[in-house]
């Protein structure tokens, strides 16, 4: 019954992207604070679910719009995931230091991001893989490796049947606790099971990528190592059951409407970028440009295959956009510097 409260739009269509010259469809307003307010003051589980519907309907009307911009912003909600994820695993990486990781490392060496930067990689790949791909048997071996767990191709297998019935039968309530106890059952801790739940959410709805959202709450206070002591069995009672499901209900709640919060200062930074992009004259600007809408940020001391710009070129780019005001750095550094929106 709880899982009719949550909304659940026709999935989009593959044409239904913007043409470049269309008038820009009219933004969305901010949430409006008796939501924030309902998401705080939820009383029991269906006060939860009705919050949680009406914030993921936020949601899925920006997703719809299919904003220029969308990469980058589903790969900056990606970076906070992985800072909450790398804290609770007793790292002291912030959003800075995985950056570096990622954007510095050896070109094609998988293994020189380090641990944090792998755990970065995993929350990137779920905003950057299409849906329909992410609960694949080889994406979850990917990603598992990722999150630092062994190769185990007979339980990622089973993960992998398991989240595809539950995705078919069970409501969105259902699907939301069962991803984390699916992956707690397997020994891969609860973040993973966040992980399999925001997956889960963009496939129900019809999403082509998932959103980044509950990796970042860092308030459920859940370890990012699997919990394997006989405390850490799933939890049977009804009470504790009830709870477990509201308490994630107000945490995917809080965290659409943070990605909904960031979406709105992004738009204006991208459409500042966008104004001033037609005053670029380097060879290669437009495909920068693109790629500071797609991506969290870049790296300007190397040369890029995609663009054909030198070195010097990229930070001669660079150094006007943040002269137009377009993009901002990012790095604090006098080298390797690191822009982006």
């Amino acid at each position: 019954m709880l899982s009719t409260m949550i909304l659940r739009p026709k999935p989009l269509s593959r044409h239904a992207v913007q043409p470049l010259g269309a008038a820009p469809i009219a933004p969305m307003a901010t949430v409006p604070s008796w939501l924030r307010r309902a998401i705080e003051t939820s009383q029991n589980l269906e006060d939860a679910a009705i919050a949680a519907g009406a914030a993921i309907g936020a949601l899925d009307a920006i997703i719809r719009r299919q904003e220029r911009w969308a990469g980058a912003w589903r790969q900056r909600l990606a970076l906070a995931a992985a800072a909450v994820t790398a804290r609770q695993a007793g790292r002291t990486e912030d959003e800075a230091g995985l950056r570096d990781a990622v954007l510095l490392a050896r070109p094609g060496d998988f293994l020189s991001v380090g641990p944090a930067g792998l755990l970065l990689l995993a929350w990137r790949r779920l905003a950057a893989r299409p849906a329909e791909d992410l609960l694949t048997g080889g994406n979850l071996a990917a990603v598992l490796e990722e999150f630092g767990h062994a190769r185990d191709d007979e339980a990622v297998g089973d993960l992998a049947d398991e989240l595809r019935q539950l995705g078919a039968s069970a409501g969105t309530v259902g699907t939301l606790t069962g991803a984390v106890a699916a992956a707690e059952r397997y020994g891969f801790g609860r973040v993973v099971g966040f992980w399999l739940a925001d997956a889960l959410l963009a496939q129900k709805l019809g999403w082509q990528h998932a959103v980044p959202l509950l990796g970042a709450e860092a308030s459920l206070g859940m370890s990012a190592r699997p919990r394997r002591s006989a405390t850490s069995s799933p939890v049977t009672g009804i009470e504790t059951e009830t709870e477990r499901a509201k308490g994630l209900l107000a945490a995917q709640a809080r965290a659409a409407l943070r990605a909904i919060d960031l979406s709105i200062g992004l738009e204006r930074r991208a459409e500042r970028l966008l104004a001033v992009a037609p005053k670029l004259r380097a060879k290669g600007a437009d495909a920068v440009v693109e790629q500071l809408l797609s991506d969290d940020a870049l790296v300007a001391s190397r040369g890029d295959k995609k663009t054909g710009m030198s070195d010097r070129g990229l930070r001669r780019l660079f150094d006007r956009l943040v002269e137009l005001g377009a993009v901002r750095e990012l790095s604090g550094r006098p080298t390797f510097r690191i822009y982006g929106l």
